[in-house]
């Protein structure tokens, strides 16, 4: 049963009674009913509310949605038509003192060292940009 079918019910109980509508009970009562009848109807406003504010969340999700593919499609493609993934190189380097070998970024090598991530040992890399012009 919801509420406002349990108010109904509760009415028609108190109807059913029969009170003397004159005592100080059944004003009391009658008082109480009231406030319930008043809670419902606000209770009813309140949902109705909810209701609307859900419909607007979702036009405000659907358009969210249209501007996020609009907006990530266009990333997309200029992702894949500016970048070209196959220049990022890669090197492996070994550390000399625990023989761990992990790989490091061309950045990373400009940069002039990195510490080894199982032993900690500072590795120093040198780079000669002539060696890099001669090989081109």
């Amino acid at each position: 049963m919801d509420t406002v079918e349990s108010l109904g019910y509760l009415k028609g109980l108190i109807d059913g009674l029969e009170l003397d509508e004159t005592t100080k009970e059944a004003k009391a009562i009658k008082a109480i009913v009231d406030v319930l009848e008043n809670i419902v109807d606000e209770l009813g406003e309140v949902y109705e509310e909810i209701d609307d504010i859900n419909i607007d969340i979702d036009d405000i999700d659907d358009c969210l949605e249209e501007l996020e593919e609009a907006v990530y499609e266009d990333e997309d493609d200029e992702w894949d038509d500016d970048e070209d993934f196959e220049d990022y190189e890669s090197y492996e380097v070994e550390c000399p003192s625990c023989g761990t070998v992990f790989e490091v970024d061309e950045d990373t090598l400009l940069e002039g060292g990195v510490e080894c991530p199982s032993c900690g040992e500072a590795l120093e890399f040198e780079f000669d940009a002539d060696d890099d012009e001669d090989e081109e």
